[in-house]
């Protein structure tokens, strides 16, 4: 059923299958349920993989498996319920791990004065275990159109980046001011953004804010800087003390002041040894 998804829970179940050496089988009539898992048939069995909340919407849950649950819960696990034909047959645990640039990332994100906040399907206390490690802010078992709430809430406060991947993480790229799509998002995130960063860095959307400022600090400069140079030649020539020759040297002089400040935004040279 996760073959061919590019969802992080559907790859990571994927490889252990690798590695344990388990054949797949060919899954047909498959579909996603945004937000709460994927079914399809298998060998003529209806197969749902979803969240414990929505599982349990479709069948109760033995006690065991519900202790089950709540144990690698609370070691920050996230956990799926495997579903035959309407009976629960399996659970799978799949532990998320921060990425290696995430710290470093957040370090730099903060430094821009960005208040970083992580918005996750993810149940309360696997979210919890992360966010706590990394210091930020997180709001947890949100649907799609919860996490659209949460945007909008946020959009209020401040001007709002979204930085998402998965088909969840749509609605509220486009909600945001600014969505931005990481490299290895889906197709549906990735035309849902405004920006998509090539690879998956977190340091590369601290680099592209970076830049953007200095772009926009860079144009009101050059802004201000004509402004100022075309009311010196008014009151210049008003006092009649602007000639054609000093007119001339203004206007060269300034568009190539101009033109050299845009220029400090030309990316310089590696050197390599």
């Amino acid at each position: 059923m996760e073959n061919g998804s590019s969802h992080p829970l559907g790859r990571a179940i994927l490889a252990r299958a690798a590695a344990d050496g388990i054949p797949l089988r060919p899954a047909t009539d498959s579909r996603a349920i945004p937000g709460k898992g994927v079914e399809a048939v298998i060998a003529g069995k209806r197969v749902l993989i979803a969240s414990p909340s929505h599982a349990t919407e479709q069948a109760p849950l033995p006690p065991d498996a519900a202790r089950g649950i709540e144990a690698w819960q609370a070691q920050g696990k996230t956990v799926v319920v495997v579903v035959v034909n309407g009976v629960p047959v399996g659970l799978i645990a799949v532990r998320d791990e921060p990425r290696a640039d995430a710290v470093e990332g957040l370090r730099a994100l903060r430094a821009l004065g960005v208040n970083p906040v992580m918005l996750t399907g993810d149940n309360p206390r696997t979210a919890g275990a992360i966010a706590s490690g990394l210091g930020i802010d997180v709001k947890a078992a949100l649907l799609p159109e919860d996490k659209l709430r949460e945007i909008g809430a946020l959009k209020a406060q401040a001007p709002v980046a979204m930085v998402g991947d998965g088909i969840n993480d749509a609605p509220a790229l486009i909600e945001a001011h600014v969505g931005v799509s990481m490299g290895s998002g889906t197709d549906v995130a990735r035309e849902s953004a405004d920006v998509v960063l090539l690879g998956n860095d977190l340091l590369k959307f601290a680099e592209t804010l970076a830049i953007a400022r200095r772009t926009r600090g860079i144009i009101w400069a050059n802004f201000v800087g004509t402004i100022g140079v075309d009311a010196l030649g008014i009151a210049l020539a008003a006092f009649g003390l602007l000639n054609p020759l000093l007119a001339a040297f203004i206007h060269v002089a300034s568009e190539m002041t101009f033109i050299l400040n845009s220029a400090r935004l030309l990316p310089g040279r590696e050197t390599t040894k």
